[in-house]
């Protein structure tokens, strides 16, 4: 008997269909909500910070693994909350950036009543979740979300060129805060190099991004480097950074060996090289792309590999 559809069926249908669009959007929405982007790259770093942490305490994770969940949820949550104050703060000028005026707090989707008491809300949980490791990564992560909360979204983004510098300091956190779930003390060569690779790393990623949507900022009058100064000083400054990184794997090679510290190098000529011809290309926007895409795929090798040389084929 062939199966034949009634108006009933077509309704159940369609509100089938509509529902799993609604928890599609919904999904969309928070994603977009906490820059789920950050989220995962500074998870990343955390994650490596941690499991370093348990190598050079000859801790054991398996014994630790309680503390692994408690600070990737609460660094998450964190950093999380973070991001969504931060979209809360500037839905007055995401409005007139192309690549945020579809964020949620500019359409509409959630009230910003509802977003500032989620962000206060994520913030909250999840350094009550660090607490539980330690009082140090606690307070690691409070100082980074402080930084980018209130130093850089509420002061100097809309003020000064420097508010890339300053949000770096709250970019680079995440790697003290896996450190410091495990050992509270981070008076170690491995925290204090990732800290600085970190910071370094930021300036050049966000200023590519930044020249790549100078007019954006432009119409949203957020001073931005390539802004205010022109493209060829913001090249000048990406060069500097990159180069800056050059003698940071040789102060590691003492901990995680040579080969990291030959794979990083050889990372950061490469990168250096891409800087360099950036003055001998006509298309800065071209190159600009170049920098920033090649800074994610030097996160996403760097940290691992700082994970991987500490297997035991490796020692």
């Amino acid at each position: 008997m062939n199966k034949v559809e009634t108006p009933y069926t077509e309704v159940i249908g369609n509100a089938a269909v509509s529902n799993k669009q609604k928890i599609s959007r919904f999904i969309s929405e928070i994603k977009a909500l906490i820059k789920i982007g950050i989220v995962n790259s500074n998870l990343i770093t955390t994650i490596t910070g941690f499991l370093l942490a348990v190598h050079f305490t000859d801790s054991s994770f398996i014994n630790n693994w309680g503390t692994f969940l408690l600070t990737v949820i609460g660094s998450a949550l964190v950093i999380a909350g973070g991001c969504i104050i931060n979209n809360w703060y500037d839905v007055d000028i995401d409005p007139k950036m192309s690549r945020t005026k579809k964020r949620p707090t500019v359409t509409g989707y959630f009230s910003l009543r509802m977003v500032l008491l989620l962000g206060l809300g994520t913030t909250a949980v999840g350094l009550g979740l660090l607490l539980f490791t330690t009082v140090q990564a606690t307070l690691f992560a409070f100082l980074g979300w402080f930084i980018y909360v209130v130093l850089y979204t509420m002061w100097s983004k809309r003020r000064y060129t420097l508010n890339t510098a300053i949000g770096s300091f709250s970019g680079a956190m995440p790697p003290l805060i896996g450190w410091a779930a495990i050992s509270p003390t981070v008076v170690h060569v491995v925290p204090v190099v990732m800290f600085l690779i970190m910071f370094v790393w930021q300036t050049p990623h966000f200023l590519a991004l930044a020249m790549k949507k100078t007019e954006d900022y432009r119409e949203a009058g957020i001073p931005m480097l390539p802004v205010v100064y022109g493209f060829e000083i913001t090249k000048r400054q990406i060069v500097v950074y990159i180069a800056c990184l050059l003698p940071l794997p040789i102060l590691l090679a003492p901990s995680l060996g040579i080969t990291f510290a030959v794979i990083a190098t050889l990372l950061n000529i490469v990168w250096l090289v891409i800087g360099f011809k950036g003055f001998f290309m006509k298309n800065d926007i071209k190159w600009a792309n170049m920098i920033f895409i090649y800074s994610l795929n030097y996160l996403i090798l760097l940290f691992p590999l700082m994970i991987i040389v500490t297997l035991p084929m490796f020692n």
